[in-house]
């Protein structure tokens, strides 16, 4: 199962505050930890939203709306992100429960969410393969049932 560990933004990080030497040398070890427990697939820290764009679609109009940040924090706007692959929603929340904590920055949330297990479906490239050649059959089946009008 893969889940990703989000990390909220706080007024901090919106800022472009760092946590400290400390704190990324904790957050590397942190990540090292998971890479060789096998279960670290990506981690990354994002800007703050003063550098993003919102593209917001609203029902009855046929163009985005265009909003350029900064957003308010309490939108639920992220810091960064983990993803990591383990075995149980319980492994995940241990590991969320390791990442290390950012010292006199304010409140800081970790959200762990499951990826949905379409996306572990349509990534095997075995499982794309069989698809494709379940796809060729049906094609022939269809074309045999034509040709003999069954």
């Amino acid at each position: 199962m893969r889940f990703m560990l989000i990390l909220k933004a706080t007024g901090y990080s919106e800022a472009g505050v760092k946590p400290g030497q400390a704190h990324s040398e904790a957050m590397a070890a942190y990540r090292k930890s998971l890479a060789e427990a096998g279960a670290l697939l990506a981690a990354e820290e994002l800007q703050p939203s003063s550098a993003g764009i919102r593209i917001q679609y609203f029902p009855g109009e046929e163009q985005p709306v265009f909003e350029a940040g900064p957003f308010v924090t309490g939108q639920g706007l992220l810091a960064g992100y983990t993803l990591i692959e383990v075995i149980s929603e319980e492994e995940a929340v241990n590991w969320a429960l390791r990442m290390p904590v950012p010292q006199g920055l304010g409140t800081f949330g970790i959200e762990v969410r499951k990826l949905e297990e379409q996306a572990d479906y349509a990534r095997n490239p075995i499982n794309r393969a069989l698809v494709a050649d379940l796809e060729d059959q049906l094609e022939l089946l269809k074309t045999y049932l034509k040709e003999t009008k069954i």
